[in-house]
């Protein structure tokens, strides 16, 4: 790089070196295909080019000596030299896939956050509604995918009618669209999933994909007026109580490349549209894209308060299968370490004074570890101030109210910092520390105020 510093013999002397190395390559490779004769001429010109480096000779004999030893590289080099520039690529290539691959798995992983369980630490994917004359023009696109990664997606209807959507129960009661589980490619080269959705005008079938992570329920509760408290799938429950006879239909839905067939419901969402016309339209923003640090925690335990990545694979617990196939979810997830084994944690709400202050219908509790509030994160101090966006806890599942969960030995316990919304342990239990990957180190994209070190 800095070889405009040097002497013309400084430059000389390196690249006969650089010429040795290629010639030593040839000879250990090579000798046994080669003939005596151009087996001899090698060692002759080799030898030739390291008598004038130990005689320290100058760059013009330095330069003969080279030009004779490439010379007879060329008739003896075979594919190690001259090398092909597809070649030299080709080789470029594989020993950086070969770095990033022993990065990715002994020391720093990229990890994108899929979902708003960590905010407002960490964003996961949002949306924003494109309504009709709020649409962007191209170069608008470009600028928001660039600096936010905002990619867009519509749905045009197929015909004139009224839209309708699939709908199956869940196990919990509540009513959901099924989806198809499909391969995909983020950026055309890395492996991925999407959801495909579908929905119904005038029967006639008009399909979205959107990324696999992505919660599209949210995206129907702000196009269809479904907003709070009358969320998509309680809208849905109701537009069961009010058709006790719902069209049915049967459809196919692939899952893990695999098809399987289930009995829907159809029911209307309110919308009438003509041919041609925008159901939804809407873009997606990327959450938030950070390196993990894959290294600490194999020298020092996870502490209580740092953010927590782990996989879910081993994670024996109804909430962690998937709604529409029952498969294990295997992934990874992005969680605050509040209990660490022996830890004992509560969410405790606070209580009502005569007076009616502190009314606990919308009051957050306070999180306990070990009967004292939790410390060792700004978030755990935020929420039971509810300071800014932190929202504070909440009581359920493992942690509702009046219980106490003990964290058994050999696992962590994990929370969300958005604790309204966040599936964590309280659903589906502890973290077995044999699937702890690391914490979070530094987020790179997108380029917002929360670029730099992860908290």
């Amino acid at each position: 790089m800095f070889d405009f510093l040097l002497s013309e013999e400084k430059k000389m002397r390196r690249h006969a070196a650089n010429w040795l190395e290629v010639a030593e390559r040839v000879y250990h490779f090579r000798r046994d295909l080669l003939p005596a004769a151009q087996v001899q001429q090698l060692v002759a010109a080799t030898g030739d080019l390291k008598l004038r480096l130990k005689d320290k000779a100058d760059a013009s004999k330095l330069k003969i000596a080279i030009e004779k030893l490439e010379d007879v590289l060329r008739q003896t080099g075979g594919r190690i030299y001259p090398t092909s520039s597809l070649v030299e690529n080709v080789e470029f290539l594989l020993v950086a896939a070969i770095v990033i691959l022993g990065l990715r798995a002994y020391f720093v992983q990229p990890f994108k956050i899929p979902t708003n369980s960590m905010w407002p630490t960490y964003y996961g994917m949002t949306h924003e509604l494109i309504r009709p004359g709020e649409e962007h023009g191209t170069l608008a696109q470009v600028g928001r995918f660039l600096a936010f990664g905002a990619t867009h997606y519509e749905l045009k209807a197929p015909a004139d009618g009224e839209v309708m959507v699939p709908v199956v129960p869940y196990t919990n009661g509540e009513y959901g669209m099924p989806y198809s589980i499909k391969p995909g490619r983020m950026l055309g080269v890395i492996p991925t999933t999407r959801r495909e959705y579908t929905f119904f005008v005038d029967g006639t079938p008009v399909r979205l994909e959107t990324p696999g992570d992505f919660g599209f329920e949210r995206v129907l509760d702000d196009a269809f007026g479904f907003g709070k408290p009358a969320r998509f799938g309680a809208q849905l429950r109701e537009q069961i109580r009010l058709h006790p006879a719902p069209e049915t239909a049967t459809m196919y839905f692939s899952s893990g490349g695999r098809e399987h067939e289930r009995r829907i419901n159809l029911l209307p969402i309110g919308k009438k549209v003509r041919k041609g016309e925008t159901i939804v339209s809407f873009d997606i923003l990327t959450g938030d894209l950070l390196f993990v640090d894959r290294v600490t925690y194999n020298f020092f335990p996870p502490k209580v308060g740092q953010g927590f990545v782990f996989k879910t694979e081993n994670i024996d617990a109804p909430d962690m299968k998937d709604r529409n196939t029952g498969e294990q979810i295997r992934q990874y997830y992005i969680k605050r370490l509040v209990g660490t084994p022996g830890d004992r944690l509560e969410v405790r709400v606070p209580k009502p004074t005569r007076d009616g202050a502190n009314d606990t219908v919308d009051s957050a509790g306070q999180l306990l570890r070990n009967g004292a509030p939790i410390t060792g994160a700004d978030a755990f101090v935020a929420n039971a101030e509810r300071r800014g966006l932190y929202r504070g806890y909440t009581n359920i599942g493992l942690l509702g109210v009046g219980k106490v969960a003990e964290v058994p030995a050999n696992n962590y316990m994990a929370m969300g910092d958005n604790s309204p919304e966040s599936a964590d342990s309280r659903y589906w239990g502890f973290v077995p520390n044999k699937d702890v990957v690391g914490k979070p180190l530094f987020i790179y994209y997108p380029l917002t105020r929360r670029w730099g070190l992860a908290k």
